[in-house]
């Protein structure tokens, strides 16, 4: 609990950089026509990539919040099993031939046969999004690609999956951002980042001039994921409107 409340904390600290960045470059927005606006598209690629980071940080949180639950709900759970079994030989009789009957010991839940494999996954997640958060994308990206050939079907595998390609697209490698995205949305496409692969994989095809193809991505968004978030829809509309998709 301690190191969760410690990766909390420093997600929080990241979080509230962030929106002191955002405050500090709205008055350059506002006076765009006075500056440079290639300084300005910067910043704001910039203020992305901050955003982008923190969303991986909060998702690690969450996976790690969802996995302390389910120790302490195993743990309530062998709790009662235990103290049933302590009530149930205290109200046992004597057995007919004589003696009192002892109570059998209660077995301890076997743990299951992927937890140190789930471990040392989870280790290699950590790693690996650590160095994206520290923009070593190079290093991000052997660690996420390692990630999944030992743990293609583990639960952050479509999350890995989106944030190896954005080790790609952070380094202006479109091509490879592209075909990584494109295999998280037909790989991943149930996970919780398989919006976020679509949505990117269109992007992606619209930087690199295929805006036609951009364009019908964008179209499959709605019908793919009809209970996409709000924050995602507009973002759809809004690379559909600068992509002039009709």
């Amino acid at each position: 609990m301690a190191a969760f409340e410690r990766q909390l904390s420093s997600a929080m600290k990241f979080f509230r950089s962030s929106l002191l960045a955002i405050a500090l470059v709205l008055p350059t927005a506002a006076g765009a026509q006075r500056l440079d606006p290639v300084y300005v598209e910067d910043r704001f690629n910039q203020l992305q990539q901050s955003i982008t980071m923190l969303t991986g940080q909060i998702e690690q949180l969450q996976y790690r919040n969802q996995q302390l639950q389910q120790q302490l709900e195993k743990m309530q759970a062998d709790y009662e099993y235990r103290l049933d079994q302590m009530e149930k030989g205290r109200g046992g009789g004597p057995r007919p031939g004589g003696g009192a009957k002892a109570a059998a010991p209660a077995p301890s839940p076997a743990p299951p046969p992927s937890a140190a494999a789930g471990g040392n996954a989870d280790q290699l997640y950590h790693d690996a999004m650590k160095k994206l958060q520290d923009g070593d994308n190079a290093g991000a990206e052997r660690g996420f690609k390692a990630f999944l050939q030992s743990h293609s079907r583990h639960a952050l595998a479509g999350n890995a999956q989106y944030w190896l390609g954005e080790s790609y697209y952070a380094r202006r490698n479109y091509q490879n951002a592209m075909t990584a995205f494109a295999e998280g949305y037909k790989t991943y496409k149930a996970s919780p980042k398989g919006p976020d692969n679509l949505l990117k994989l269109g992007i992606t095809l619209a930087v690199l001039g295929r805006k036609a193809d951009a364009c019908q991505v964008f179209a499959k968004f709605s019908q793919d994921y009809p209970r996409a978030t709000d924050l995602q829809k507009r973002r759809v509309d809004q690379e559909r409107r600068k992509n002039g998709c009709g």
